[in-house]
């Protein structure tokens, strides 16, 4: 198992593939690297040299915001519309959909699991209602 930018990577898959473990280099930018790099895309991430691996993480370094440094500028985003109170940040404070799904069905994700409001019609239910109290 390679270790790139922190990360392990997986050995046994292709470089391509593997580099998509890296938080912030998804299929595109998978092949970019391997395509500047002018690496094998059959060779397997086992199978890179030092050298190789050297010559990727300085690419993807000089290249591309990954890793720490993207979850750090992404949570600073968040938190800058939290911050000037604009609609987006409210949803994110608030835990609901951002981007203008609809709420009164589905939206569980980031809801969380459903919570019940209101009488509770069961008297089994009503009595353990009574006995936290």
């Amino acid at each position: 198992m390679p270790r790139l930018m922190g990360v392990d990577i997986p050995g046994r898959k292709r470089v391509g593939y593997a580099l998509r473990y890296i938080h912030g280099i998804g299929p595109k930018r998978a092949n970019d690297v391997v395509e500047q790099c002018k690496l094998d895309p059959a060779k397997k991430a086992d199978d890179l040299t030092p050298d190789e691996i050297r010559h990727i993480v300085s690419f993807i370094q000089d290249t591309y915001r990954v890793e720490g440094d993207l979850r750090r500028e992404v949570s600073q985003n968040i938190r800058r519309l939290i911050s000037i109170g604009s609609y987006r940040g409210l949803r994110h404070k608030r835990g609901l959909p951002v981007r203008g799904q609809r709420t009164r069905t589905n939206a569980r994700t980031r809801k969380g699991a459903k919570r019940t409001v209101g009488a509770v019609r069961d008297k089994s239910a009503r009595a353990a209602m009574k006995a936290k109290a």
